[in-house]
């Protein structure tokens, strides 16, 4: 029995010793110099390198995926930081634009003033509309100027373009401007308005009563049959009246015509104002107003 143990303990020194060197030779066939691999060379790295394929494409995948969601967070982060500036640029352009035309609009109100100031002795007092009417058969206006102010009702209220109604009330900090394109003979919120033409002072008057809405002109009755009043003709308040102050433009003949009875004419008239864009007016106060 101990001779068997001593044989079989003899044996797996001499298969430890053989595998010893068995590897150092296979170590020293490697670092030998060679033109080609040997095959075993060739299995073990074709083995190797068809596992990390295999292996490689499903991580490649995953990680490509993971990847592109990280890139897409970033593009979402991106787009979101575009659509502000885009916003605030749109902004700031809107606003650009508004001051731009605010600017054009004071500098022709400022050259109108100065315009005014060689032709009569009116004072005009800008405001601000604020507000318009959305009733079609009640067309007025509100302005920021009001009793704190002085305005005060029945003053006349115009554009650069020209006449466009009359104060008819006043609050501590804001007043209603009701508009001539609400002109009625029927009508008790506004009275009638004296005219003439510019030039033809001495030979042209009628009363401005009425306002076509189909035909946006207002009606001038009342013209004598001698009346030198033409086509393209300026008509201007004539100051008659009282409440319009004289030499006002309101509008252009377009139309002059025998009137119902045949004893008068009448005439159309376009509005030189323009009702459809209000934003700054002027309230005129004549000198007998201010000095009251």
């Amino acid at each position: 029995m101990f001779t068997l143990f001593r044989f079989l303990g003899n044996k797996r020194l001499f298969i430890l010793l053989f595998s010893l060197i068995f590897f150092i030779g296979v170590m020293g066939i490697s670092f030998l110099k060679r033109e080609s691999p040997t095959w075993p060379e060739k299995f073990i790295s074709d083995t190797i390198g068809w596992t990390q394929g295999l292996v490689y494409k499903p991580v490649s995948a995953v990680a490509g995926f993971f990847s592109n969601v990280s890139q897409i967070g970033d593009w979402y982060e991106e787009n979101k930081v575009l659509k502000q500036t885009l916003a605030h640029y749109a902004k700031d352009v809107a606003r650009l634009n508004a001051l731009e035309s605010e600017n054009e609009r004071l500098k022709e109100a400022l050259a109108f003033t100065e315009r005014q100031k060689s032709k009569d002795d009116y004072t005009y007092r800008i405001a601000r509309v604020v507000a318009t009417s959305p009733d079609a058969y009640n067309r007025s206006i509100k302005i920021d100027l009001g009793e704190k102010d002085g305005i005060k009702e029945n003053m006349a209220v115009m554009t650069p373009q020209g006449l466009i109604g009359i104060i008819n009330r006043v609050f501590p900090f804001h007043s209603n401007v009701q508009l001539i394109t609400d002109l009625n003979n029927q009508s008790i919120r506004l009275k009638g308005i004296s005219a003439t033409v510019r030039g033809k002072e001495g030979s042209s008057f009628g009363i401005i009563e009425n306002y076509d809405k189909e035909e946006n002109k207002l009606l001038m009755t009342k013209i004598k049959t001698e009346d030198t009043l033409e086509e393209n003709d300026i008509v201007v308040t004539s100051g008659k009246g009282g409440i319009y102050p004289e030499g006002i433009e309101i509008g252009v003949v377009k139309s002059r015509n025998v009137g119902e009875f045949g004893l008068t004419h009448t005439a159309q008239i376009e509005p030189s104002a323009d009702f459809q864009h209000l934003t700054e007016v002027f309230i005129i106060e004549m000198p007998d107003v201010l000095g009251e």
